[in-house]
């Protein structure tokens, strides 16, 4: 909840149905979750590349990018993890306000942090995106070392090893990645989007 007082919504000129028939697509979240190393940035960029390519707007939030600047000024304490998710939820409403098709890539390891971004969207906007990499798959990968890091003891806070991770119970799209091309599993999240009527004519 906002601390800040004084302050009111400011709405757009034009009425968001007239704003994305203008753009001619709908404004929707794309919400990969999963560990470390499970392919979320991989397929969300994959996506990105897909839907840009169509002549849609989309655009990935990275956790490590964003980690980089807005939320440079929080670790990885479970109390840190949800104001992440809190201002990346926030930040992915007004992405999709906008109109773009908002594909975001963080481990998101708490049930309630999820559901409180799936709350600021309107209803068929929030799309849940379960990369389902076993973690066994996700160490093998281990493209950043941050599996060895955590085993050889020099990182201490870490999903799947040390901090839980709370599966998604009832997931918009379940992304199976072993074994498969990435364009095929970005395929399955673009079939999905155009399915549901979200990127227009």
């Amino acid at each position: 909840m906002s601390t800040s007082t004084n302050v009111t919504w400011h709405a757009a000129d034009l009425p968001h149905d007239e704003r994305e028939h203008l753009i001619g697509q709908k404004g929707c979240v794309v919400w990969f979750t999963g560990f470390s190393g499970a392919g979320k940035s991989t397929v969300a960029r994959r996506v990105e590349a897909l839907l840009l390519r169509r002549g849609r707007t989309a655009y990935v939030l990275d956790g490590d990018n964003l980690r980089m600047g807005l939320n440079g000024d929080l670790g990885f304490s479970d109390a840190d993890r949800t104001e992440n998710i809190r201002r990346v939820g926030h930040l992915a409403q007004l992405f999709a306000d906008a109109g773009v098709i908002t594909l975001t890539a963080f481990i998101s390891p708490f049930r309630t942090d999820r559901a409180s971004a799936r709350a600021l969207l309107p209803e068929g906007r929030f799309l849940e995106c379960y990369v389902a990499t076993s973690l066994e798959e996700c160490e093998r990968r281990d493209p950043k070392g941050l599996y060895k890091k955590v085993r050889a003891g020099v990182i201490g806070e870490f999903t799947g090893i040390t901090s839980p991770y709370e599966p998604p119970e009832s997931p918009e799209i379940l992304l199976l990645t072993e074994g498969r091309e990435v364009d095929d599993v970005a395929g399955e999240v673009v079939d999905r989007l155009e399915a549901l009527g979200l990127l227009g004519a």
